[in-house]
């Protein structure tokens, strides 16, 4: 069995989907969601399908272990960034090199780095007058966006597109193709 925790700031639609996706597998269980805002809608979510939460702050994540013991406690293999925004530091990377990923909302090499998510990607994209637009899967590393592309799926982007006509395209792609994803990983690394 491979324990998968899960790592949101927000609302946590990404997490549900992947939690969903797997409630009924024999081989991979979502055992955690970890956030960093008592206030994100995700931890409602992870109640509602009775998956345990734990909440942390910027000093037990970026100056203390919490966060890495407590991912030992629940005995994690893989884990999976869904909308969470802060950089991961060295020591969990450590721990689990090549056993995180993270997905994008977009094309990555273009628009990641630090202070682009979420609507800011969509609204470069819209200015930018691109022609497609995506999202990029990747493993994490310790800078924003750089670490290898595990695989990548395009939508069409049309001149008339507004930023939020974008980011209704990337969720679909997000939504469909993220939990699957996620799935293959776990199988090669097995």
């Amino acid at each position: 069995m491979s324990n998968i925790a899960i790592f949101a700031s927000g609302s946590g639609s990404n997490a549900q989907n992947i939690i969903e996706y797997f409630q009924n597998s024999k081989n991979t269980h979502v055992k955690c969601i970890l956030c960093n805002s008592l206030k994100a809608f995700v931890l409602e979510r992870a109640r509602n399908l009775n998956v345990n939460s734990f909440v942390f702050d910027r000093k037990g994540f970026y100056n203390e272990n919490k966060v890495l013991d407590y991912l030992k406690s629940q005995e994690i293999d893989i884990v999976v960034l869904a909308g969470f925004l802060w950089l991961i530091p060295e020591n969990l990377i450590k721990a689990y090199p090549n056993k995180i990923i993270n997905i994008h909302p977009a094309l990555l090499p273009k628009y990641g780095g630090k202070g682009m998510y979420g609507m800011h990607v969509h609204q470069a994209v819209v200015d930018n007058n691109e022609q497609e637009s995506g999202i990029t899967i990747h493993y994490v590393n310790e800078r924003y966006d750089e670490g290898d592309i595990i695989f990548q799926a395009k939508c069409k982007v049309d001149s008339t597109d507004t930023p939020d006509d974008v980011a209704r395209k990337v969720h679909e792609l997000e939504y469909k193709h993220f939990p699957r994803v996620i799935e293959q990983v776990i199988l090669k690394s097995n």
